[in-house]
């Protein structure tokens, strides 16, 4: 069992490597929703309906997406972490990432994702309860199921396992 998780995810963490690992976590960050609600005394806005956040290459979709910042006198706001939920979607050119919940944590350069993920790159698709990806290495990791998730929580649907699908190159008959 544990071979098997290896196995899929050695072959999984290079599908995101390719293109995440030079994201810019620098460049800026766009949000567009149908509504906004700003509560500046908890250094936080929460976008509504329709949420789409772009930076640089990477985009997320979600129903809702609350933007934790720290107010930097006389220089705006300094976005910190950003939490999705409702049918999240991340994308990069070549991969696209599924769940119901994602939190972006911008200081730590980290994307973590969970319930019933589905990463797919082209026709590889591999299934689990979280992923986490890192942007300075590239690095995705998927877990059978979400860490310290609670009883009748979302779950990944495949029994707390990572199950995944290969394309492989077709071979000529010798």
């Amino acid at each position: 069992m544990a071979s098997t998780a290896g196995f899929a995810l050695a072959l999984s963490a290079p599908v995101l490597a390719q293109a995440l690992a030079n994201h810019n976590t620098n460049a800026p960050v766009d949000v567009e929703a149908d509504r906004i609600e700003v509560q500046d005394r908890a250094d936080r806005a929460i976008f509504s309906g329709n949420v789409r956040v772009r930076q640089s290459d990477l985009t997320m979709n979600a129903a809702r997406l609350t933007v934790a910042y720290a107010n930097q006198r006389g220089s705006g706001v300094d976005i910190e972490r950003l939490d999705a939920a409702g049918g999240v979607t991340v994308r990069s050119p070549s991969e696209t990432a599924r769940g119901q919940f994602a939190i972006y944590d911008l200081n730590r350069r980290q994307i973590t994702m969970v319930g019933g993920v589905v990463l797919e790159q082209g026709a590889n698709v591999v299934r689990g309860g979280r992923l986490v990806i890192d942007l300075d290495s590239g690095r995705a990791i998927v877990d059978g199921s979400a860490a310290g998730r609670a009883p009748g929580t979302v779950s990944s649907g495949t029994g707390g396992r990572v199950t995944g699908r290969f394309s492989v190159p077709q071979r000529k008959n010798p």
